[in-house]
């Protein structure tokens, strides 16, 4: 295996223009997307290519964090950085000035998330293995020595993800056959919130024609009527047999949540998600035992690893919707979803990246750690600016075979 080294580390703040509403929730309107994106550069022509995902304002900031976080990573040979990625990662999360404006969240953390996207990414592309290959390659000792355990060693030892990884190696194979049938997705671009009820039906009977049999409508309007009307529409046109899911994205306070998850539960809600603010646990403790046994769905903006152990010990989460343009990249992701196994819960990533690296990592997780293939949230809106853009046919998310992570952008 040839020797790849780091010689230069770029970012570059990347803008995508959203049209006509996409995009939208009950709290964030902007109609635009942004990346900040880390690119690693060597002298045998590969590139490592990391990303986060913002709303436009502050992408600028985030690439000015990756440069200063990755300065210690120039000169390093790519298997050698990996071979230890658990110390350097929480060196990099540790960095005794940045910590400060943390720690492990906001803007240092996304910055954080592009730069180990971008590890992996060249890591695999070195390797000529997508991800999803290159981590089921690993040994169970290779896999935790990637990981930053610390704050959780209560709920999970590096003994404890050995212990899963171990267990779960002999029956593997009953379990790849999903490479071959592809994993299930689910559609989120029927109900922006900025659309019209006429267009949300249009769209959810596309989507069906398409092969989906899960949507997710955004909710959260001051007149909890109009949310009321229009999950009686989807959940019309959908029909009994699909799921729905309803999104919040934050808006409720804890008593307008539990009202409007007991006036929504008429409509069979698979889950609902993101219903209060993200940082709160005790509220969705409190919510989660008022509306049982309606579900709840958290993670887009829960930032670190910590975090997601106390929604875990406290029973306030149902669907763990880790991101690992969110959380410090690919690491802590898989960090959480042993977590998540821990505790017998689900993973069903947020996808920040439009899907493009959960594609791999949902893979690994149902072969490797046993969680269950439940779906993979799907939007589509940045798939002319990449150069591998998620292939979803049938409502099915087919198994990426190009080497990496799956997040090249075309362009500089």
């Amino acid at each position: 295996m040839k020797s790849v080294a780091i010689t230069r580390v770029e970012a570059q703040d990347r803008h995508f223009p959203l049209r006509g509403g996409a995009g939208s929730d009950a709290v964030h309107s902007g109609a635009e997307y942004a990346f900040a994106v880390t690119k690693l550069r060597t002298e045998c022509g590969l590139e490592g290519c990391g990303v986060t995902l913002t709303l436009g304002n502050g992408n600028r900031q985030v690439c000015d964090l990756i440069e200063q976080l990755a300065a210690t990573l120039v000169g390093r040979e790519i298997e050698d950085l990996m071979a230890e990625f658990g110390a350097v990662s929480k060196r990099l999360a540790d960095d005794p000035a940045l910590r400060w404006l943390g720690p492990h969240k906001g803007a240092v953390h996304l910055a954080l998330a592009s730069l180990v996207n971008a590890c992996f990414d060249l890591w695999a592309k070195a390797r000529g293995a997508p991800l999803w290959r290159l981590l089921l390659d690993l040994t169970p000792a290779q896999m935790v020595a990637l990981l930053d355990l610390s704050y959780v060693e209560d709920v999970l030892s590096a003994e404890d993800a050995l212990a899963i990884l171990a267990r779960h190696l002999a029956d593997r194979k009953t379990r790849q056959a999903i490479l071959l049938t592809g994993y299930p997705g689910y559609d989120t671009s029927v109900g922006w919130f900025q659309y019209e009820d006429q267009r949300v039906g249009e769209n959810a009977r596309a989507a069906l024609a398409a092969g989906f049999r899960a949507f997710k409508l955004k909710v959260g309007s001051r007149d909890g009527e109009r949310d009321l009307r229009r999950a009686a529409m989807l959940r019309e046109i959908a029909g009994p047999d699909c799921r729905l899911m309803f999104d919040a994205n934050q808006q409720w306070n804890l008593r307008d949540a539990e009202r409007m998850c007991h006036a929504l539960a008429v409509f069979d809600p698979y889950w609902i998600e993101e219903p209060t603010h993200p940082d709160d646990v005790e509220a969705h403790r409190t919510l989660a035992a008022s509306i049982a046994p309606i579900r709840l769905a958290l993670g887009e903006h829960v930032p670190n690893r910590v975090l997601f152990k106390n929604y875990m010990q406290a029973g306030a989460v149902h669907f763990v919707q880790a991101d690992c343009t969110r959380l410090a990249g690919v690491a802590e992701f898989l960090t959480v979803s042993l977590m998540a196994r821990q505790f017998g819960l689900p993973v069903v990533p947020h996808v920040g990246d439009m899907g493009q690296i959960h594609q791999h990592l949902v893979l690994f997780n149902h072969i490797a750690m046993g969680h269950e293939a439940v779906f993979l949230e799907h939007i589509p809106h940045l798939r002319d600016y990449l150069v591998h853009p998620a292939s979803v046919e049938g409502g099915v998310y087919r198994t990426p075979e190009t080497p990496g992570l799956s997040c090249d952008l075309k362009g500089e």
